[in-house]
């Protein structure tokens, strides 16, 4: 008998004007005020006014989402930053566009990634570079690659607008088959840390709350679970 904490059904719908992208992998991609600079940036390629850019963003916030996009559409591969190596050189110069993901790791070899800019902007090839911190705040040791970084146009997501934490919330619990009033979503989303990483941790812990009281999420529930992660009521 299916738990009726876990019933799929709403007990009322919560309407967000919030634009969605098809699913590339496991879940949809929100488009609200807070990433849709990134967003416009995957959807203006090829005719990039630039021959590379930088995409920053905290953890979650959607940055592979988007190189995944980016990659279906110009067929980059897409290689960490920690592991570059001499062989994403030939990747693009036979592909023409590539991916390189998460600088704030560290950059595997870095006059590599100087030579593969360079390559990019002679030959008029295109590179998608992520990063939790912004050029400027990079552990640069060549000179001339962290210049070069610094220069290349910056796209930032910002932490998740009200529209889009409450639609994540929403999307969140929909996928632990929790049906919760929108009154306790906008509780929520007003009193939780504004971020990706956040909404994970809060709705993780209404879920094993609701599963051991075997009862539906209530505001009781979210109240207990947002002073078990914000004891300060911060």
């Amino acid at each position: 008998m299916t738990d009726p904490a876990h019933r799929p059904a709403a007990p009322r719908q919560l309407v967000l004007d919030l634009a969605h992208r098809p699913a590339l992998g496991a879940e949809d991609f929100l488009v609200s005020s807070s990433n849709a600079a990134a967003v416009a940036v995957i959807d203006g390629w090829p005719h990039w006014p630039h021959w590379a850019v930088v995409v920053t963003g905290p953890v979650g916030a959607g940055k592979s989402h988007l190189v995944n996009v980016w990659r279906t559409r110009s067929g980059a591969p897409s290689v960490q930053a920690s592991e570059l190596g001499e062989t994403a050189v030939a990747r693009l110069a036979q592909t023409r566009a590539l991916a390189v993901e998460s600088l704030e790791a560290g950059v595997g070899n870095e006059r590599v990634l100087f030579h593969l800019l360079n390559m990019a902007r002679e030959l008029e090839l295109s590179i998608l570079l992520t990063s939790r911190l912004a050029p400027a705040d990079l552990d640069i040791g060549l000179p001339d690659l962290r210049s070069r970084l610094r220069a290349l146009p910056l796209v930032a997501i910002e932490p998740p607008d009200d529209p889009l934490l409450q639609a994540l919330l929403v999307k969140l619990f929909a996928d632990r088959q929790l049906a919760v009033e929108p009154i306790v979503i906008a509780h929520l989303a007003r009193h939780m840390e504004r971020s990706t990483e956040a909404a994970l941790r809060l709705v993780n812990e209404i879920d094993r709350r609701s599963l051991a009281a075997q009862r539906k999420v209530t505001r009781a529930t979210a109240a207990a679970a947002l002073a078990e992660l914000y004891p300060s009521g911060e």
